[in-house]
């Protein structure tokens, strides 16, 4: 895989209120059980959260002024004034109509059509949490650094690859739970050798970030038993691929829409009804 020379991460602005809820839904778990206290009391009351003082809100959850502050930084604000300043604008929102309640879980006993709705709605949420948390400043600095991708499913096939690269060079990891062995080895390994290292994750936190020179936050349905993350979190993966693909057809369009357009002339007749084959 080729690419630019290597850059640096940048500092990243605030989310914006409405990436919140996604930033809160997609750290919480790997919070400590104090800060997931102060993460859930925002998430759920962001409207009364914002009036409160640090003092205050740590009160509110039990816990202590500096873990609060930590949450705050945790979900990306430079401090906690930053944080009230976005609780208002959520509660703006949500008093709007803007923000839809969450769905109850699925249930054994779920009719189809129920089941349908639930899963419908999960995807769109996982969608727009995605979206609304997506580091767009990271997310052009992979696109700048990509041009030809290979994809290898087979780790030790991975590990040898990765051996090879150079500093011109990009290697992308995607996990979900930031902790894939199969998947951090390779991304260490191109990372040492100095390739730009890109790790799209729903835990930024992970031992993945590790070796990561550019991080590319995804968000997930919550889960369930009937449905676990390792499930939902495809729709997200599958959303920054899209964009890191049209990124780089972009980037590239004078060479990449002739070859767009040959590909798809040269497999139409497979679609051709007339053929008998799809």
């Amino acid at each position: 895989m080729t690419s630019n020379v290597k850059e640096s991460f940048g500092h990243s602005a605030p989310p914006a209120p409405a990436a919140l809820a996604a930033k809160v839904r997609t750290l919480a778990p790997s919070m400590t059980r104090s800060m997931q206290r102060v993460a859930e009391a925002v998430a759920g009351d962001p409207a009364g959260c914002s009036a409160l003082t640090v003092t205050g809100l740590a009160e509110l959850t039990g816990t202590s002024e500096a873990t609060v502050v930590r949450t705050a930084r945790l979900l990306g604000y430079p401090g906690y004034r930053d944080l009230r300043l976005a609780l208002a604008g959520l509660a703006a929102q949500q008093e709007s109509g803007q923000s839809p309640a969450v769905t109850a879980d699925i249930a054994v006993d779920d009719s189809l059509a129920d089941v349908v709705a639930k899963l419908a709605y999960d995807e769109q949420q996982t969608l727009a949490d995605t979206a609304a948390g997506l580091d767009t400043a990271q997310l052009a600095a992979c696109v700048d650094a990509l041009l030809i991708a290979h994809a290898h499913a087979d780790p030790h096939l991975a590990v040898t690859n990765a051996v090879q690269l150079r500093p011109r060079d990009v290697a992308i990891a995607i996990t979900h739970s930031g902790t894939t062995g199969d998947v951090i080895e390779p991304l260490r390994t191109a990372f040492e050798r100095g390739a730009t290292t890109i790790a799209v994750t729903g835990r930024p936190d992970g031992a993945v970030s590790q070796y990561a020179d550019h991080l590319l936050t995804t968000s997930t349905a919550r889960e369930s038993e009937l449905r676990p993350a390792a499930m939902s979190s495809r729709t997200s993966q599958l959303l920054v691929v899209d964009c890191l693909f049209v990124g780089v057809a972009q980037r590239t369009y004078e060479t990449a829409a002739p070859a767009l357009s040959a590909s798809y002339e040269a497999l139409a007749h497979r679609h051709d009804p007339r053929s008998g084959r799809r």
